[in-house]
């Protein structure tokens, strides 16, 4: 159970890391609405995350046995981020900008990071991914009780990044403002660079 809730953790942990447009969206509420409500936001992402763990762990095999699945879930996920780059690079060209602070009602956090983790396609190929190496190494069997415990790891890693983020952010406010006025076109520049890719590896 522990060594499963660990690997979950460490896998989670090195995903939510690196720049996305989850945690770049964390920063944005945490400047824009409070540490509050970001961590909410976190709290919608993280109730994601568990269920795509889970999902991850149960494609593996049957993806790792079908290659065109993989294929349609990338097709798929490619439209989605090429959609969310038009999306966010409109929100930084067309939509006045603004700094003052704005309560946002925790529920409406928390609904605002289901919403945002259900249209985040990184994340089950990124768990698939993992697995698979995992699996490989003989450091993971699947069973509905390993993959249980995988996915709880990944929800607290995925929850303790995304909130050192948000906390980060509410600490050295005065010099993410840079970062704050561009996060839109930071944004759309990542799920497009990420769409393009995908979608010249499917031509």
């Amino acid at each position: 159970m522990i060594i499963y809730a660990i690997l979950g953790f460490i896998a989670a942990a090195l995903g939510s890391i690196t720049p996305s447009f989850l945690n770049l969206t964390v920063v944005k509420f945490s400047l824009k609405s409070g540490r509050r409500a970001a961590l909410f936001l976190i709290g919608g992402f993280a109730t994601v995350l568990f269920f795509q763990a889970n999902i991850g762990a149960y494609l593996t095999s049957m993806l790792m046995k079908n290659s065109e699945y993989i294929t349609n879930l990338q097709t798929v996920g490619t439209i989605i981020l090429i959609l969310l780059s038009l999306h966010f690079f409109r929100l930084h060209f067309f939509q006045k900008q603004t700094r003052r602070k704005k309560d946002l009602d925790s529920s409406r956090a928390y609904l605002h990071g289901l919403g945002m983790s259900l249209l985040n396609t990184f994340a089950i190929p990124f768990y698939f991914t993992i697995i698979s190496f995992l699996i490989g190494l003989d450091y993971f069997e699947y069973s509905l009780k390993n993959s249980f415990y995988f996915s709880i790891g990944s929800t607290i890693g995925s929850f303790s990044i995304y909130s050192i983020y948000a906390i980060i952010a509410h600490k050295m406010e005065s010099k993410l403002d840079f970062i704050a006025d561009r996060i839109n076109l930071i944004l759309g520049f990542i799920t497009g660079v990420v769409g393009i890719g995908n979608l010249i590896y499917l031509l």
